[in-house]
């Protein structure tokens, strides 16, 4: 859990720095910052492909998982409602709209759920490290603008990815190495993605993707 704790710590170290700024940082700080955390995970998704693409038993699962996940996730119209539900604010408050947006950012996205996998699995942290390093970046340029009300996010993603830690712990037997190394192929394909997305790169839907990480899953399930 060490990961998640790093990454509820940067939260509310960015909700507080960016509430103390409020606003002062400029627009092309902001975005010169996101196309660095954006650069950051476009490595890291592209390294997580190259690791474990030699040791794939099923070389063509990745692009059964990706096409079947975008045909999923655009059925279910996923980033449009994830989308939509960050624009409605509880209560018409300010802040409760930037804490939704932030929950979704922070918690909705291939980091987030392959981190504590990997974290309670291997004690690997890297992947929850780089979220945080992402988290810290976005939760100061919206604190910026909502406050420092931002940091009561950090609650809800712990609540997120320690309950997915707690999961994988009681799955453990289940989840066996080939299943990881499909599933980070796939993963790190909508890691790349979403680094492309935020340096405005290509407009990728990524959270539309996010079904393509049942694919491995079930297969290997299936294949015993």
């Amino acid at each position: 859990m060490i990961g998640t704790f790093v990454n509820m710590g940067t939260i509310v170290a960015g909700s507080l720095i960016g509430g103390l700024l409020k606003r002062g940082l400029s627009e092309k700080m902001n975005q010169n910052l996101m196309d660095v955390m954006g650069l950051a995970a476009f490595g890291i998704g592209v390294n997580s492909v190259v690791q474990n693409m030699p040791k794939s038993q099923y070389p063509v699962l990745f692009i059964v998982s990706l096409a079947a996940g975008c045909v999923l996730g655009l059925l279910l119209r996923i980033d449009d409602r994830v989308s939509a539900l960050s624009a409605r604010s509880p209560g018409g408050s300010q802040l409760g709209q930037g804490i939704v947006t932030g929950c979704l950012i922070f918690c909705i996205g291939t980091l987030s759920i392959l981190g504590p996998v990997q974290s309670a699995l291997y004690g690997d942290h890297t992947l929850l490290f780089t979220n945080a390093s992402l988290d810290f970046v976005t939760s100061m340029v919206l604190a910026s603008t909502y406050g420092v009300g931002m940091a009561l996010a950090a609650v809800v993603l712990l609540l997120w990815q320690g309950g997915i830690y707690g999961l994988t712990l009681l799955a453990g037997n289940v989840i066996t190495d080939s299943m990881m190394c499909e599933l980070s192929i796939v993963g790190g394909f909508l890691i790349a993605m979403s680094g492309l997305a935020i340096m405005k790169v290509k407009d990728f839907k990524a959270l539309n993707f996010l079904p393509a990480l049942i694919v491995p899953v079930v297969w290997c399930l299936i294949r015993g």
